[in-house]
């Protein structure tokens, strides 16, 4: 199995890291993706070496996206490619994860209609614009989607996203990381 996190600079790095490393531990194979090569940075300064650019990623090649959060969902909702990604996850009804603001990807990418899920408070507003069934909760689960609102909320949505590796929904991983 395969993870990949795709990310930006400003990324939240306990989002970010915390889930690599559950994934990791699950013995999957697990490789960064962004806009660029090189490194990204967190909002608390910890650097991650990018393995792929987004237009290297074959969606097909991997079974759960994650989405965690900082500012970096902010910049990865502008590519196209990103999008076009958690598009194919919810076509094919594969597992995917969001925290805090990753959210907002899903929000560009038209996918929230009808979707319960959280999220941080500050983009509340933004994921009920885009028709979300907001709930105000730790983790929410709706089919094959996990959300979370923030980094205390980690232990419920790493639970909630390795039933859904452990589960067999996923073959392989992908993390979104903003």
């Amino acid at each position: 199995m395969k993870a990949l996190i795709i990310s930006a600079d400003e990324f939240e790095d306990t989002e970010l890291l915390v889930p690599y490393y559950r994934l990791k531990e699950a013995g999957l194979e697990v490789v960064v993706s962004s806009m660029n090569r090189g490194t990204i940075t967190g909002l608390h300064g910890y650097q991650v070496a990018v393995d792929k650019t987004l237009e290297e990623v074959d969606s097909g090649d991997y079974g759960i996206l994650v989405l965690p959060g900082g500012k970096a969902p902010g910049s990865v909702r502008k590519q196209p490619k990103a999008l076009a990604i958690a598009r194919d996850f919810f076509t094919g009804n594969r597992p995917v994860a969001a925290i805090c603001h990753g959210p907002q990807i899903l929000a560009s990418a038209d996918l929230l209609k009808g979707r319960r899920l959280t999220c941080t408070a500050s983009v509340a507003e933004e994921v009920k614009a885009a028709g979300g069934l907001y709930e105000d909760r730790d983790v929410v689960v709706d089919g094959n989607l996990v959300t979370s609102r923030q980094p205390a909320d980690l232990p419920a949505f790493l639970r909630r996203m390795m039933e859904q590796v452990e589960a067999g929904t996923a073959v392989e991983a992908i993390v979104v990381i903003n």
